[in-house]
């Protein structure tokens, strides 16, 4: 059975991010702006899991969750909400939820914890051997090492060079490899980046053993896909410690539980009684979009722990080593959450004594912040391949059962499936925007318009300036012009009701308005206009302003950072065009600028809502149109649209994808 999930968020950028994770992952959705319109769901609709907002305009998210609780126990609910602190999070997890993410979010991770929350987290199978493959063009260091190893119950495979390593990698799959980075052909990283592309061994633990004596070196070799990091220098106990360290997370010994999303932020707990220490943390973890819970004791960390999973833990307990190693040996206990990634940080002569009481890797404080950025992603990547593997696992087992009597079934429900969705996405979209626009724009635009109206009567008896009467005329005007824009938009999400109040009008004319309109909101910014005269238009023109309103608007903010602004509009028939010669954009990637939310720019460059363009390309749908853009990186951009006259347009309105053009 389809699930369903509730989406309640003030935000439609949020709600149409969410609803189209959702959708493209199998789930039926119900979207919310308000707590009003919750409160309306609670009551009327069936629903398997909710995703509420802590704060909206009407409504703490907080109770709801408690209203929720009591008709609905059984939902799977989730918070979402900017407070990430510990205190925070435990807040929201002890009313009722059974999830909290903070803000900024992964929609995959958002995605992944719901289905997870509803039963269905992928299941692995254990295994306890423990061969170990030593890859070394020096025969002395592979003796070596096999005599380190085999004492201490390991069975070693040995490898002359990286092409023997590999090809024995995959005839015997070890469960780890240690490699020398320096050897002839094909070198330690090298190996280690083949071994991650390949699926069958791409989460074989691998420790790289270089005499190099630089950090850098190390960073490199962890960013290229290395678990651990040994110096050839150091004793060789190390290894052992490593080596154990790796192992204790190797796929076979995870539980089964996967948490966190491969392709998302992950989640890192702090431990630290100093609070700049996890300042210090955060402000080099959160560079790396991770989600960072601060605790500044182990008590703390594990009442969170107990109420939510996090990816990795970062522990640093100043320099008292026998309470850091005590901490660590407590968070190792508690099942499930033993299994996490732990990093520990210290003085560097701790390091054996940190590992071998149970921290994953350590990193020295004098390595902080880069260093911490680096081995956190290691750990964390780690963990991430492990769990997809058993996910792949799972995923190929249930196909392999299921084949015989689906592949048929599925190939034509899949077909079925990616048109339907594809209709109600559109439909949903919409509605949303719709609701939006109803809602967040009407009363404040009544309230503008209304009092405007009165100040300008002169009802108090008092007089006007002449400057005051000519700025509330020009807010009354802007309110009233706004208030069609919105009149047009609800129309245009309404696509599958009314019909277009098409006409013949002055193209020109209309233009030359929107461009006083667009001027008048920035009058201290120069443009040149350049418009054609004697231009005819067929169509509804409160549509066709929409579209000039956002292609003019687009091409006046994207000639921001150009010495002399031009913008040149014009046509023949019934074809137009609005060019710039302000940033552009790559020709390649055209076809994207229609999709909701979709950007080409950094937003902190040129800001904007992201749905102008798919507004547009709506509006020419509608009147069985074509848009189309034409640009280069740097060099301007032209947007050309068709409006076709109604008598070639008798038929139904054409949905249709927008032309793609460089």
């Amino acid at each position: 059975m389809t699930p369903t999930v509730l989406i309640v968020d003030d935000s439609l950028t949020v709600r149409m991010d969410l609803n189209d994770a959702f959708s493209d992952d199998g789930f039926t959705t119900i979207l919310c702006a308000t707590g009003a319109e919750a409160r309306a769901a609670f009551a009327s609709s069936r629903f398997d899991a909710a995703v509420l907002d802590v704060i909206l305009p009407d409504a703490d998210g907080l109770e709801l969750l408690t209203e929720l609780r009591g008709t609905h126990a059984e939902v799977v609910t989730m918070l979402l909400s900017s407070e990430s602190e510990v205190a925070d999070r435990l807040a929201g997890l002890r009313t009722g939820a059974d999830e909290y993410v903070g803000k900024p979010y992964d929609a995959g991770y958002v995605v992944a914890r719901t289905r997870q929350l509803l039963g269905e987290a992928p299941d692995g199978a254990a295994t306890d051997r423990t061969n170990v493959l030593v890859i070394d063009d020096s025969v002395t260091f592979r003796e070596q090492l096999r005599e380190l190893l085999e004492p201490e119950g390991y069975g070693v495979l040995t490898a002359a060079s990286g092409e023997e390593g590999l090809r024995m990698a995959a005839d015997r799959r070890p469960h780890a490899v240690i490699v020398d980075g320096v050897m002839p052909g094909i070198d330690g990283a090298t190996v280690i980046r083949r071994i991650r592309l390949d699926p069958g061994l791409r989460d074989t633990p691998c420790i790289l053993m270089t005499a190099a004596d630089d950090y850098a070196t190390e960073m490199q070799m962890l960013d290229a896909g290395a678990d651990a990091f040994v110096r050839k220098q150091q004793n060789l106990a190390v290894v052992l410690a490593k080596l154990a360290a790796v192992l204790r997370q190797s796929a076979e010994q995870l539980p089964i539980e996967s948490i966190g999303s491969l392709h998302g932020p992950g989640k890192v707990l702090t431990i630290s009684p100093h609070r700049d220490d996890l300042d210090l943390w955060s402000e080099a973890l959160r560079t790396e979009a991770y989600d960072i819970v601060q605790a500044t004791g182990i008590d703390d960390a594990l009442d969170l722990l107990a109420a939510q999973p996090v990816d990795c833990i970062v522990l640093g307990l100043d320099d008292d080593l026998e309470l850091a190693t005590e901490g660590c040996r407590r968070v190792r206990e508690v099942p499930r959450v033993g299994e996490l990634p732990m990093i520990m940080t210290g003085e560097e002569e701790r390091m054996l004594d940190c590992l071998a009481a149970g921290a994953d890797d350590y990193v020295r404080d004098s390595d902080v912040p880069e260093g911490l950025r680096i081995h956190v992603r290691a750990q964390i990547r780690r963990k991430q391949s492990h769990d997809e593997a058993r996910r792949i696992r799972e995923e190929l087992m249930r196909r392999e059962l299921d084949a015989a009597e689906e592949r048929s079934a599925r190939h034509l429900a899949e077909t079925r499936a990616a048109l339907v969705e594809e209709l109600e996405w559109r439909n949903r979209e919409l509605e949303a925007f719709s609701g939006s626009v109803s809602h967040d724009l009407r009363g404040p635009l009544q309230v503008i318009s209304s009092f405007a109206e009165h100040v300008l009567d002169e009802e108090d008896g008092e007089e006007l300036g002449e400057q005051t009467r000519h700025r509330i005329t020009r807010i009354h005007a802007a309110a009233l012009r706004m208030a069609d824009l919105v009149e047009s938009l609800l129309i245009l999400a309404r696509a599958s009701r009314g019909e277009l109040r098409r006409e013949t009008f002055d193209m020109t004319t209309t233009i030359r308005q929107v461009i006083s309109d667009v001027a008048a909101r920035d009058p201290a910014r120069i443009v040149e206009y350049a418009v054609t005269e004697g231009m005819t238009a067929d169509g509804d023109e409160g549509l066709v302003r929409v579209i000039l309103e956002n292609l003019i608007n687009n091409a006046v903010k994207f000639t921001r950072k150009v010495e002399h602004p031009v913008v040149e509009v014009g046509g023949a028939g019934d074809k137009f065009y609005i060019r710039d010669n302000g940033a552009g954009f790559p020709a390649d990637q055209a076809g994207q600028l229609f999709r909701p939310f979709a950007r080409l720019h950094d937003a902190r460059d040129f800001p904007g809502t992201g749905i102008g363009l798919t507004t547009v390309h709506r509006a020419v749908e509608r009147h069985g149109g074509e848009i189309w853009a034409e640009s280069a990186e740097g060099k301007g951009a032209t947007f050309w649209f068709t409006l076709p006259a109604s008598a070639e347009h008798n038929g139904p309105e054409r949905r249709g994808s927008p032309r793609r053009s460089g």
